[in-house]
């Protein structure tokens, strides 16, 4: 049997082919972290003489062991298709409308930037939220305090909040809770176990995408603290946004959390599911899962100060009399 013989030129092609190939195999998959904070800024996400953060020093660790390229932004004004089509994914631990300059003064988005960030997703890429990503672009004014805060909005929720799947309400005092894992076959939860805990922030959390596929549910019932007097809740999930992906977690607070290997295996997880180079099954579990999600904490007004004692007109009246 004769072998077959190439040109020079048809080598040189193949060769070529192969070192692309080759190339584009080993090329890290490009992720921006966005940090802005038109709301409260976490100490884990904040920036101390141009140092990079506690979490983004996490991140880079990550990405060495992962072939994953972290750029890191609190520049809202760069969001638009043009900037966004670099990066396979972008991962948010955001506070606050971010349209607005806010609590950090950083460059805002503009609304057209908000809608390339859907846009972006929908087109088949990766998102990522950690703990107050859901903090972010609130239906009611962030500063409104009273029963709407606490009411689910459904279809009616800002946009952002149906990207992400949930939204913050309140959180109390931290403590250490239980969650259960309700899918441990999604990356990231293969060695977790039914359940983990330890202490971290808790949200409470509202407004739950009805096709959010639940990964974690929280043991509400047994913490500590008005906020929690409701039924298991989820606290990390995926979904389908278009052709792209959406994964949130409500942890990330604290600093020992994001050394917790437990938190790092569920987060790298998540950001392999959110690139594509992880495949899961996520039907939507709402119903099944937490099926008293939408049942929040009931609203309990602030207590109106004492009134003041009003002096009495003996008292009010100056005392003018001298003795001798």
């Amino acid at each position: 049997m004769k072998a077959l013989k190439f040109s020079p030129f048809v080598s040189l092609l193949v060769a070529l082919f192969l070192a692309i190939a080759v190339t584009a195999s080993a090329a890290p998959k490009k992720i921006l972290f966005f940090t802005k904070s038109s709301g409260f800024e976490h100490s884990v996400i904040s920036w101390k003489n141009g140092q990079p953060s506690w979490a983004e020093k996490i991140l880079l660790d990550l990405g060495a062991k992962n072939g994953w390229e972290f750029t890191f932004s609190k520049d809202g004004s760069k969001f638009s298709p043009e900037y966004l089509a670099q990066f396979d994914a972008v991962f948010f631990y955001t506070t606050g409308d971010l349209c607005s300059p806010g609590t950090d003064k950083q460059p805002p988005m503009t609304p057209a930037g908000k809608q390339a960030l859907f846009d972006y997703v929908r087109g088949g890429k990766g998102f990522i939220g950690t703990h107050a990503a859901d903090d972010t672009f609130h239906t009611a004014n962030e500063s409104q305090k009273g029963e709407d805060r606490y009411a689910n909005h459904g279809k009616n929720a800002d946009p952002y909040v149906c990207f992400i799947g949930g939204e913050f309400i309140i959180h109390g005092a931290q403590q250490v809770a239980t969650n259960k894992v309700i899918d441990p076959s999604f990356p990231g939860f293969e060695n977790v176990g039914d359940s983990f805990a330890f202490q971290e922030e808790w949200y409470s959390l509202k407004d739950f995408a009805p096709d959010d596929h639940v990964l974690t549910v929280i043991d509400a019932p047994h913490m500590k603290g008005p906020m929690y007097d409701r039924p298991p809740y989820p606290n990390t999930w995926a979904r389908k946004e278009g052709n792209g992906r959406v994964w949130y977690t409500a942890l990330g607070h604290r600093e020992d959390v994001w050394t917790n290997p437990t938190f790092q295996q569920i987060l790298v997880g998540g950001i392999k599911w959110a690139l594509g180079d992880a495949p899961a099954d996520v039907t939507p579990n709402l119903q099944t899962a937490a099926p008293g999600a939408y049942t929040n904490p009931r609203y309990v007004a602030p207590k109106p100060a004492p009134a003041k004692k009003q002096p009495t007109a003996a008292a009010a009246a100056p005392n003018n009399a001298s003795t001798k």
